[in-house]
């Protein structure tokens, strides 16, 4: 991280909260009418299921911080280096901006609908987002970057998504937020001189909620087949190249931190796939060939773009501008060609639920 993006403020981690760019994490609007005519019936024994391990509230008392957290936070992180510092207090911020997205779509697909199944659903999802965003900020507080998460609701541009593009795009990004949560909590659990901050020590039961979230949108999906057929099946592949490409650009660029961690960021992200991989097959028609050669390049090539864009960005002037242009030209393409490669093409089992892979 550049000094000139150094997070050493409130007021710059707010900014680095409301930027919106291609790595960044969006919020969203939808078509609420779209979303109170949703029907479920076909799986209401699961559904209310589901429901009621929502009502029970597993995690009703999991984040709240313990008094050894402060002095934990103290003695661990002082140790680290003020890039690896930089590039948590990035991985935080980022992290604390995809919870509150959650929590504001839910929230106001709560207000703005009729239907007692999805209003449901969503006053239970948005509580879970609001207590991880919350969590995250007091430990950005801790450093004095606490974020006004009612500013950022208001300056932060919104993105329009059909229902079936929230569908595709937040089951994916609940079940790899899992998978990324559940890796990191054992790696630190077998090498606890590892843990450089106590909350990674949260993430086990952490991402017990991420797991429920995207089981709920399977669910949602499993209960309208057409979403899951035809030319929605387009829509899979681009959302699955499109949430695993912006992975693995974004992990690239924070290699400290996973090195930290005792972790190297391709593999990683890589056994972060597979993972996901595993788990969306249960809902998904295809999947990702993640190991095929030219898939790897191609994501490769994606970062490489992103590294001379910023570069490009910060030479600034008409050169800038016109590397700018050529690097953002040669990002399209790879993508294009990453989303012509051949998916793995699986029948859908029989009416599963999954459980976390504990």
């Amino acid at each position: 991280m550049q000094a000139s993006s150094t997070i050493d403020s409130a007021e710059k981690a707010s900014q680095k909260a409301v930027e919106s760019t291609m790595l960044s994490p969006r919020f969203y609007t939808t078509d609420f009418a779209a979303m109170d005519r949703l029907d479920i019936s076909s799986m209401r024994s699961e559904w209310d299921t589901m429901m009621a391990e929502y009502e029970g509230d597993n995690n009703h008392d999991h984040f709240q911080r313990t008094p050894e957290f402060a002095k934990e936070v103290a003695e661990r992180f002082s140790q680290v280096s003020p890039e690896m510092r930089q590039e948590f207090l990035d991985f935080l911020i980022s992290s604390l901006t995809s919870e509150f997205s959650g929590c504001i779509l839910y929230n106001e697909i709560f207000k703005n609908v009729e239907n007692p199944d999805i209003k449901q659903l969503m006053r239970y999802m948005a509580r879970d987002e609001s207590r991880h965003a919350s969590f995250i900020n007091q430990s950005l507080k801790d450093f004095g970057l606490g974020i006004d998460l009612g500013d950022l609701k208001r300056t932060k541009a919104y993105t329009y998504f059909k229902p079936k593009y929230i569908f595709y795009a937040t089951y994916l990004s609940e079940k790899i937020g899992y998978a990324r949560y559940i890796t990191i909590f054992r790696q630190l659990e077998k090498n606890p001189d590892k843990r450089f901050h106590p909350i990674f020590r949260w993430f086990e039961r952490w991402c017990n909620d991420e797991f429920r979230h995207g089981e709920s949108f399977a669910l949602i999906m499993r209960a309208n087949p057409h979403l899951l057929r035809g030319g929605n099946v387009y829509w899979i592949r681009f959302f699955l190249l499109a949430v695993y490409a912006t992975m693995y650009v974004r992990d690239h660029t924070r290699p400290m931190l996973h090195h930290e961690m005792g972790l190297e960021s391709d593999s990683y992200d890589y056994d972060v796939f597979r993972i996901t991989n595993d788990i969306t097959r249960q809902v998904f028609p295809v999947s990702l060939d993640i190991d095929h050669p030219a898939f790897r390049e191609g994501l490769a090539t994606l970062f490489k773009v992103q590294t001379e864009m910023n570069k490009a960005k910060s030479r600034g002037g008409l050169i800038g501008n016109l590397q700018r242009a050529r690097w953002a030209i040669t990002g399209a393409a790879t993508f294009v060609r990453l989303y012509f490669l051949p998916v793995q093409r699986h029948e859908l089992p029989a009416q599963v639920r999954m459980v976390p892979a504990w």
